[in-house]
C-alpha cells in the first residue's frame, strides 16, 4: 500500500492588520455563540439546562481570553458589536 504525500508549501505569515481582524472576529463570533446559547437556555427543559449553562460559562471565558489578548495587542474593544483597532 502505498502512501500519498501532499507537496510542501511555505506558509505565508499573516500581517498585523490580518491579525487584528482575526481576533475581532473571533471577539464577535464568541459573542454571538454566547447569546445564542442564552436564548437556548432560557427555552430549554431537563438536562439541557446544564448543557447551555455550560456552554455559555465556556464561551465567556473564551471571550475573557479574547478580550485579554485585545487589550495586550492594542485593541480596544466596543462590546456594543463594534471592535476598533488602536493600532491599525
Amino acid at each position: 500500500m502505498a502512501c500519498k504525500y501532499e507537496k510542501e508549501f511555505e506558509i505565508e505569515e499573516k500581517s498585523e492588520i490580518e491579525k487584528n481582524q482575526e481576533l475581532m472576529d473571533t471577539i464577535l463570533q464568541t459573542k454571538k455563540v454566547i447569546n445564542e446559547a442564552n436564548i437556548n437556555y432560557e427555552l430549554a427543559e431537563g438536562k439541557l439546562i446544564d448543557y447551555f449553562l455550560y456552554k455559555m460559562k465556556a464561551e465567556q471565558a473564551r471571550l475573557d481570553y479574547l478580550i485579554g489578548r485585545a487589550k495586550i495587542m492594542g485593541i480596544t474593544v466596543d462590546m456594543g458589536e463594534q471592535v476598533n483597532p488602536r493600532n491599525t
